[in-house]
């Protein structure tokens, strides 16, 4: 590249990334993939987030604007919509329309800029500007505000899909539609354990891993099962290395494609998914270099930034069984809200005082609370600790103490909390309690708590990045201006770190 800007730029983000699967796998990895990243890039091992409660929206969002949930617009992949009291895709853009898609999405909820916004800007509006990811809410963060276009999975039928803020779906993905969309192919895709997952799993086991997975067309989860699967992620570097092929990115005209994988342990298993887990980190870096491959072909690595992290955070599959007797049980946002209600209506007289609770989440109807001439933030208080004293509740926090945060565990509440959506109580149970939404007309249960602190890397291979190992910690916040800063660009507008020194 001698001292010339890239042409090339591609971004990866990984649903729940982990560091020790990484690095136990390694021997396990071909030359391609992670090794070229740990052998030739920044490698920093222990990626800090910074933010409570993330999930692959907002951890993605983080790393794409470099600011925390709290200030991008994107808090959550979920938010609480008030008007239908239903929680609602954060970034659903109902007025919208969708290319072969039933629903829409677009980035107008995302507040802040982001890396490929500002690739955008300093090209003049020529760069050529692409994501692809199987969710489509990641897709579009990925994408930004000013792309060419975003490309998902359409969950219903399996063709690739966009939104009408980007226009026309892009023309690789039309002609992948005719042939080799997820829809063409679902129904003879088996996912069984490689030779390798076999030999590891056996080998700390002294069981052969058993788990196969087919995908029948009359399932009415056939997609939303698929693309958590290595098939998955398959397609997705499978238009991901179409996209790149179709750039011919030169210094006027850079090229950008963000890509979304997942390595989330397969919330379909049987178990702790354990080998499941292990076949997906596998199977990735073989995407990964296929990607790496791609841009060797097409534009030169000379030429090229590639930069990989993970999304911050990690949900254990595993519910555990009844025999080994451990302390947990089941916290009913139904009876929550029954007994919460009757107790504010015993001290202040008789009002429907919760709106809602949601995923943990408690929601006090405020204009009910002042037409009684009460002040919302006592009531709140109130609220908040007769719910501390139900059976499986470890810790609760009111807005005010979230908004105020004093000490460290309100602080990443609060990097994660926006005041335009977030609750008026926040629930936190106790590990191994796991949360009923059964108040909602649409019931779900989810899995028993699990306090997981867990190391997330990034990486980055560029011809101006040196090849080491970073061990200290590095806050997330820091990647997008440090990818920023090699391309020679402005950090996202609401960037919170400062690029990092190599």
């Amino acid at each position: 590249m001698s001292g010339s800007k890239p042409r090339l730029v591609v971004g990866i983000v990984v649903d729940q990334l982990r560091t020790d699967y990484v690095e136990q796998l390694r021997n396990l990895f071909g030359e391609k993939g992670f090794n070229t990243f740990m052998r030739d890039g920044q490698y920093m091992r222990d990626v800090d987030f910074g933010s409570a409660g993330l999930d692959v929206a907002s951890g993605t969002a983080e790393v794409l604007t470099g600011s925390w949930p709290a200030y991008t617009g994107v808090p959550g992949a979920m938010v609480y919509d008030s008007e239908t009291s239903m929680m609602r895709p954060v970034l659903a853009a109902p007025s919208a329309t969708g290319s072969y898609s039933n629903n829409s999405f677009s980035p107008e909820g995302l507040r802040l800029s982001t890396i490929a916004d500002e690739m955008a800007i300093a090209s003049d509006g020529k760069a050529q500007i692409y994501s692809v990811a199987a969710d489509p809410q990641q897709a579009v963060i990925l994408a930004g505000h000013a792309a060419n276009g975003a490309v998902w999975v359409n969950n219903t039928s399996g063709l690739w899909a966009t939104g009408s803020y980007y226009g026309a779906l892009p023309s690789v993905a039309q002609k992948a539609n005719v042939r080799g969309a997820l829809t063409h192919r679902v129904d003879t895709m088996q996912w069984r354990p490689l030779a390798a997952t076999t030999r590891y799993i056996q080998a700390g086991t002294g069981r052969a891993p058993q788990f196969s997975y087919k995908f029948a067309r009359n399932d009415r989860d056939l997609y939303r099962k698929a693309v958590l699967t290595p098939g998955g992620n398959a397609a997705v570097t499978d238009m991901a290395v179409d996209l790149i092929g179709m750039l011919s990115p030169d210094a006027s005209r850079p090229g950008m494609v963000n890509i979304g994988y997942t390595v989330a342990p397969y919330r379909f298993a049987n178990g702790d998914a354990e080998a499941e887990t292990t076949d997906a980190y596998l199977r990735l870096d073989a995407q990964i270099g296929r990607i790496i491959d791609a841009v060797d072909r097409y534009c030169g690595r000379e030429n090229a930034v590639i930069w990989i992290t993970s999304t911050g955070y990690y949900e254990a599959a595993a519910t555990e069984d009844k025999k080994y007797r451990l302390p947990g049980g089941e916290f009913s946002a139904r009876r929550a809200k029954s007994l919460l209600n009757s107790y504010l209506t015993a001290r202040h007289g008789s009002a429907d005082y919760v709106a809602a609770i949601r995923n943990g989440n408690i929601y006090l109807d405020n204009k009910a609370i002042e037409a009684r001439n009460l002040s919302p933030e006592a009531v709140a208080d109130e609220a908040r600790q007769f719910v501390a004293r139900m059976s499986g509740v470890e810790r609760t926090f009111t807005r005010a103490e979230i908004l105020s945060a004093t000490n460290p565990t309100t602080l990443a509440l609060n990097r994660s909390y926006d005041p335009k959506t977030g609750a008026d109580i926040l629930i936190q149970l106790a590990p191994g309690w796991s949360m009923a939404d059964d108040e909602s007309a649409i019931s779900t249960h989810n899995k028993p708590m699990r306090q997981m602190p867990v190391m997330t890397p990034a990486f980055i291979l560029a011809p101006a990045v040196k090849a080491q190992t970073v061990s200290t910690p590095v806050d997330a916040t820091a990647i997008a201006p440090t990818v920023a800063g090699i391309l020679r660009i402005r950090s996202p507008n609401g960037a919170r770190t400062r690029p990092l020194s190599f």
